[in-house]
C-alpha cells in the first residue's frame, strides 16, 4: 500500500497552519489544487464573460465527467451534476413512477432528510414506508433486507452507506446483490462515503448513487453528483421535472430525454465548481482511495479509543469496523458547548443534533453527540490535542 506524505499534503492544505481540522465530515479543508482550479475559473469569468469563459473550458468540463466517474467505478455517460447530494437524492426519486400499495424499504440509520422525503412520497402518493430492523452489532440486518425484499416486493431498496451521526458503515454491496436478484430500484446515498474509501457502483450494485464535493473529497460547497446505471437509463427512468438542458427537442411539442445521466442536470451551472469538483476527484485519486480508507479511519480509531477512556464520554458507533466519523456523548456536559469552546481553542468538531437522525440517537437515548471527522492530512498529534481538549473540558 502506498504511504502517504503527509508533510507534503499539509503543505498543499494551508487552512493546516490555522485549525485543528476535524470536521471532514461537514467540508473538508480543500487543498491548494482544488482552490486554484475554482479561483482561475472566476478570473476568467470576470474577463471575457461566464458563457464565454465555459464555451472556452469545454474540453476540461467535460473530463470532470470521466473524472468523477474513475472516482466511482463509472463511465461519465452514468454522472450528473448537482446542487448537492440531497438534490441528487430527489431527482431520483423524483424518477420512479410510485403509486398507491408501493413499498419503500430503507433502515434505521438515515439521514432525517431522506426520510422526511419518504414520509413526504407516504403522505401524497400512498406508498408504505418500511424500514428493516438493525444487527445486534450495529447497522442493517441483511438478513432481514433479504426477507422484506422477498415478502414485500419494494418498488425501491434506499440505504445510507454512512449515516451523518456516526462512524457506521452499511452492508450496502451485499444489499444490492439482493437487488439485482430480485430486480428491485436500488439507491445508495453516499454523501459521507464518497472520498473516503473506494466505491465501485457495479460492485455495490446500485441504479442511483447521490453524493456531495465537500466533505471527505474535499470539494466546494454547493455542488455535488448523481450516479444513474445504465439500467435506469435503458428504462427510460427520468426526473419528474426535466429541465431543457437534459432534453433534446425534436419537434416543438415532442420531448426527449438524452440517452445519459445529464437528464438529471439543469440548466444552469456554477462552473468553477464543476471545475473544482473534478480537480478534487483527480487529486483523490492520484492518492489512491485505499491509502486514504487506512490512514482516515487509523486515525478515527485512534481518537475513538482515546475518547473512550474518558469519564462521562460514551463513544456511540456501531458497526464492525468503523469509519473515519467518530460521535460521542457527553454526560452532565452540553454537546453544542463542548463543540464551541473547542473551537475556540483551534478544533474544529461538530454538533450532531436528535434531529438529524432521530431513529439512531433514540434508541441510544441521546439528544446530541459531538461528532470527529478527522481525514488523511491530520496528524497523530492533532487527535491527541482533541482528545485531551475534550477531557479537559469535561473534568
Amino acid at each position: 500500500m502506498t504511504t502517504l506524505d503527509v508533510d507534503r499534503l499539509r503543505r498543499e492544505t494551508p487552512g493546516t497552519t490555522r485549525v485543528n481540522h476535524l470536521n471532514n465530515a461537514g467540508a473538508g479543508l480543500m487543498p491548494d489544487p482544488v482552490y486554484r482550479t475554482i479561483v482561475e475559473h472566476l478570473e476568467l469569468e470576470s474577463q471575457i464573460g461566464g458563457y464565454e469563459a465555459a464555451d472556452k473550458r469545454r474540453d476540461e468540463i467535460a473530463a470532470v465527467y470521466r473524472s468523477v466517474g474513475r472516482l466511482i467505478g463509472a463511465d461519465a455517460r452514468n454522472i450528473a451534476v448537482t446542487e448537492n447530494a440531497t438534490a441528487s437524492f430527489i431527482q431520483a426519486l423524483s424518477a420512479i413512477a410510485f403509486k398507491p400499495g408501493d413499498v419503500i424499504l430503507t433502515t434505521q440509520n438515515d439521514y432525517a432528510s431522506n426520510q422526511i422525503m419518504y414520509l413526504s412520497l407516504a403522505s401524497r402518493f400512498g406508498i408504505e414506508l418500511v424500514r428493516a430492523p438493525d444487527h445486534p452489532s450495529g447497522g442493517v440486518d441483511v438478513s432481514a433486507v433479504e426477507e422484506l425484499v422477498h415478502r414485500r416486493r419494494p418498488k425501491l431498496v434506499a440505504v445510507t452507506h454512512i449515516p451523518t451521526s456516526s462512524g457506521l458503515v452499511q452492508r450496502v454491496a451485499d444489499i444490492g446483490t439482493i437487488c439485482r436478484q430480485q430486480d428491485t430500484l436500488y439507491l445508495v446515498d453516499a454523501c459521507q462515503s464518497v472520498g473516503q474509501m473506494p466505491l465501485e457502483v457495479e460492485h455495490i450494485g446500485c441504479d442511483f448513487l447521490s453524493a456531495t464535493a465537500r466533505k471527505f473529497l474535499r470539494g466546494p460547497r454547493g455542488l455535488g453528483f448523481l450516479y444513474v446505471s445504465d439500467r435506469a437509463l435503458d428504462a427510460g427512468l427520468e426526473p419528474l421535472f426535466p429541465d431543457l438542458h437534459g432534453a433534446d427537442w425534436i419537434e416543438a411539442d415532442v420531448f426527449q430525454p438524452l440517452p445519459d445521466a445529464r437528464r438529471f442536470e439543469n440548466w444552469e451551472f456554477p462552473f468553477a465548481l464543476v471545475l473544482g469538483l473534478g480537480r478534487a476527484a483527480d487529486y483523490a485519486l492520484d492518492l489512491g482511495l485505499e491509502p486514504i480508507r487506512h490512514r482516515s479511519w487509523a486515525l478515527a480509531a485512534s481518537a475513538r479509543d482515546g475518547l473512550a477512556e474518558i469519564d462521562g464520554v460514551r463513544v456511540l458507533d456501531r458497526g464492525s469496523e468503523p469509519c473515519a466519523i467518530v460521535t460521542i456523548a457527553t454526560e452532565g456536559h452540553d454537546p453544542a458547548s463542548l463543540v464551541h469552546s473547542l473551537r475556540a481553542q483551534g478544533i474544529n468538531t461538530s454538533l450532531s443534533m436528535r434531529d438529524y437522525a432521530i431513529l439512531d440517537f433514540d434508541d441510544q437515548g441521546v439528544e446530541a453527540a459531538v461528532r470527529i471527522s478527522p481525514h488523511y492530512y491530520n496528524t497523530e498529534e492533532e487527535i491527541e490535542a482533541v482528545v485531551a481538549g475534550v477531557a479537559e473540558l469535561t473534568r
